[in-house]
């Protein structure tokens, strides 16, 4: 029972420093002149694949069916096209670092929406977590605080549009439902309808991304965050099996925290005081607003 509670935890840091390195490599294909469109072209058909191969190879199917469809574009809307486009768009702008800060608002977004919908009670404590988000947002783009240059601040705000997407997406499949599919599927049919979407929009805007071009570290970039996103997906997946919700949940904390610490290591960024208090204040926040048992 030890051994096994320690692997657990082993998973969970495991998972959290391996999914904290994809703002860091965003950040590496964005510099080198990648756009958002060609970007989620190369990562949904990776997810495609990835997500095929697993479906296919344990003999199950992709319903295709008007409701299913329906559900497919809301996943591949809300959690892929409209959050990887803003995404990408902000990490020009923005360093890595609080690019992995700012995700941790998804929390603080889903928990309002669920309240709105009828999904949850109003609750004092995840409130306060809420607006601990609030405070680490006026933080970082206050006058002279976190951002090493302020005009950029409006591309904090791109971001936090993302952190909403991924926010009404877990709303989204608890009002529509799975419609009896399990999650990898449900990533397959989303993944091949932001690919359809994807690939039209990047010829359109001059964005593509040929993948038959000499590979650099961009590009390497590019497929290590897809392939990066997809596995500790899974794992998240398979973690909340084994361990429940609310344990798993605990993974918000270490994506955040090893973001920030892969992008001084390997960016060689460096924040101010002020970031370093909207940090520990997002923190504070993530914990509030967490669910508190295993049926949330």
């Amino acid at each position: 029972m030890v051994a096994s509670t320690r692997f657990l935890y082993l998973a969970l840091v495991v998972m959290g420093a391996t999914w904290g390195v994809t703002p860091v490599l965003v950040k590496i294909a964005v510099t080198a002149g990648h756009q958002p469109f060609g970007m989620i072209v190369w990562t949904s058909a990776i997810s495609v694949v990835l997500s095929g191969v697993v479906t296919w190879g344990r003999g199950r199917k992709l319903p295709l069916s008007l409701a299913h469809l329906k559900l497919y574009l809301g996943v591949s809307l809300l959690g892929a096209v409209i959050p990887n486009m803003l995404n990408f768009t902000a990490a020009v702008h923005l360093p890595a670092g609080i690019m992995s800060i700012l995700i941790a608002l998804v929390p603080m977004f889903a928990m309002p929406l669920a309240l709105v919908m009828g999904f949850e009670k109003p609750s004092v404590i995840r409130f306060i977590g809420a607006l601990c988000g609030a405070v680490a947002i006026v933080l970082i783009v206050g006058p002279d605080t976190g951002l090493p240059d302020p005009s950029k601040a409006i591309f904090v705000l791109v971001a936090l549009g993302a952190s909403f997407c991924y926010g009404a997406e877990g709303n989204f499949l608890t009002w529509f439902g799975a419609r009896k599919l399990d999650p990898v599927q449900i990533l397959f049919g989303a993944s091949l309808v932001g690919f359809l979407i994807a690939v039209p929009s990047a010829f359109l805007t001059g964005q593509s991304i040929n993948p038959l071009a000499p590979w650099g570290a961009p590009e390497f970039a590019i497929a290590g965050a897809a392939v990066i996103s997809w596995g500790t997906y899974a794992t998240y997946i398979w973690m909340i099996g084994k361990a429940g919700p609310v344990f798993s949940s605990q993974v918000a904390y270490l994506v955040t925290g090893w973001g920030v610490v892969w992008s001084m290591l390997l960016l060689g960024e460096r924040y101010s005081i002020w970031v370093w208090m909207a940090f520990a204040l997002m923190l504070v926040g993530i914990s509030l607003v967490r669910p508190r048992d295993s049926r949330a």
